[in-house]
């Protein structure tokens, strides 16, 4: 496997310089962030992120990510134009070199939390989600503030993108991913890059919004629509996770082939659809990550792998779930993990 962290550009507080300092970090998962959805990215802009990378020691094998437009996911008059700018995104980033692209298909927001400040018993701070605080919200009222939520889009943008969801429902979603990975994987083959689709975060529908990357099965059921294994997944131990139904070391050893990118992160499930983030030790929370870790092994994974979402300790202040401290504990806790496991495959 490959270890590497995500950069958020010239903008980060988490250098590149500290970022090389990591023992073990062979390269950054960044994107183009000042292109709209649906944009093309310029060639110079991809070339600037590698270029600045290779200056550190660092690999630009993977974008995190290629945004899909709503209007895609709609299915709306404007997809097949928008579907084309994707496509010729892939070609550019497969000619710079990326190998691995995260992208995702959910409705409106990537990630919702109720809390960005989790108070835990060791004073850190942690991403947290309660249902409850979530469905006390009303996006129609206008009163909707959840990190995680876009809050460009105006009261009547959000009502019309909520109506507009609700007409569609989750079979006329599967339907537009399906049109959607039918145009680019094909491109993806060409360009020699794997596309990577992150789970729903977290795995259950709210608001009327569909959700459909959410389990094993409907997992299975994208990989059938587009048999290719350039039609992959990011398998995020923390959104997948949420629901204890889920079994990731079933999914890490039965998909392994098809998982090229994979985002470790442990939670800790304290109610019902209710769990905060934790540090990354399988002792920390819910998640078995030393199982995951076998089943990606055993599997012969050799794809990408990244600490997710970090607490804020020691006084760290920064981007929500971002921080260099936890995330770095993280990463060398998980490159301990695979070096053990490889050591003791081959005894």
């Amino acid at each position: 496997m490959k270890m590497t962290f995500r950069w958020y550009g010239d903008s980060d507080p988490v250098t590149l310089e500290k970022i090389s300092q990591i023992p073990g970090m062979s390269g950054i998962v960044s994107a183009v962030y000042d292109v709209k959805p649906g944009g093309v990215w310029s060639e110079e802009s991809i070339s600037k992120i590698k270029t600045s990378a290779a200056e550190h020691g660092l690999e630009f094998e993977v974008v995190e990510s290629v945004p899909v437009p709503e209007d895609i996911k709609l299915g709306s008059s404007s997809a097949a134009g928008l579907i084309d700018n994707y496509c010729e995104n892939v070609r550019r980033l497969g000619k710079a070199g990326v190998k691995c692209i995260c992208y995702n298909f959910m409705p409106v927001f990537d990630w919702l939390r109720s809390e960005l400040e989790h108070k835990q018993p060791d004073g850190a701070n942690a991403l947290a989600y309660d249902e409850k605080t979530v469905l006390e919200m009303n996006p129609l009222k206008g009163d909707l503030s959840l990190p995680g939520w876009d809050a460009s889009y105006t009261k009547a943008e959000m009502q019309g993108l909520l109506k507009a969801y609700e007409e569609i429902g989750e079979e006329k979603l599967w339907k537009n991913l399906e049109t959607f990975l039918k145009a680019v994987i094909p491109v993806a083959e060409e360009s020699g890059v794997k596309m990577a689709i992150h789970p729903d975060d977290p795995p259950w529908g709210m608001f009327g919004l569909p959700r459909i990357i959410t389990c094993r099965d409907n997992i299975k059921r994208m990989f059938d629509m587009v048999p290719s294994v350039n039609n992959g997944l990011t398998l995020c131990t923390g959104s997948l996770g949420a629901d204890p139904e889920n079994d990731l070391v079933l999914m890490a050893s039965e998909f392994c082939d098809r998982i090229h990118f994979v985002h470790l992160r442990n939670i800790k499930r304290t109610g019902y659809r209710k769990f905060e983030e934790v540090g990354h030790p399988t002792d920390c929370g819910s998640i078995d990550m030393y199982g995951i870790v076998k089943a990606l092994v055993d599997g012969g994974f050799d794809g990408y792998v990244r600490p997710d979402h970090g607490r804020m300790i020691w006084g760290e202040k920064g981007r929500y779930g971002y921080g260099l401290y936890d995330r770095a504990l993280g990463a060398a806790y998980i490159t301990g993990l695979f070096e053990a496991i490889e050591k003791e495959k081959k005894i």
